[in-house]
């Protein structure tokens, strides 16, 4: 069993949509709360790591994320954390996925080793994240996700509860 499982958020644990900040328009992906309960009982903690460049474009602000992020944890929580990477594409921080900053931060935040940590998203910028934080990665793709993404990601699952499904039985 891993000691953490970092998710991103938009199109990973909740249907995408772009820019969100109104917790009204929450929709958690199907299988996601029995899901995470399952990490749950094994001891695995769980974390969100998410990109939110809408803060720096202004097209949301930052109390909105977080309350889309409360509304996240209500509904699938608890989660021991929110990282969000409020920067733009072109910013330059180490935060922003594909960079490792967010998923190293949440690491030693929950004092876990990144060796035993897996991340899940969406795209390929959550598999590059956590590649080179020195994590272990699962893609879900949707059909936002490239094909070169999908291609090039270690391990795939057609969904979330069958990445959950791969990490408990160890293949991660």
């Amino acid at each position: 069993m891993p000691d953490a499982v970092l998710l991103d958020r938009d199109g990973t644990l909740v249907h995408d949509v772009p820019y969100n900040g109104d917790p009204a328009l929450v929709r958690p992906v199907d299988g996601a709360r029995a899901s995470l309960d399952r990490l749950r009982a094994e001891g695995v903690r769980l974390a969100v790591v998410s990109n939110q460049s809408g803060v720096a474009s202004g097209r949301i602000t930052r109390e909105q994320v977080d309350a889309v992020n409360a509304e996240v944890d209500r509904l699938l929580g608890p989660f021991e954390a929110f990282h969000v990477c409020p920067h733009g594409p072109d910013d330059g921080c180490g935060c922003r996925k594909p960079a490792p900053g967010m998923v190293k931060q949440a690491c030693a935040d929950l004092g876990v080793d990144p060796d035993r940590t897996v991340v899940v998203g969406d795209i390929g910028a959550d598999v590059g994240a956590a590649l080179a934080a020195g994590a272990h990665a699962v893609l879900v793709p949707t059909p936002v996700t490239r094909a070169e993404e999908v291609a090039a990601a270690p391990r795939v699952a057609g969904s979330l509860p069958e990445a959950v499904d791969a990490v408990l039985r160890g293949d991660w």
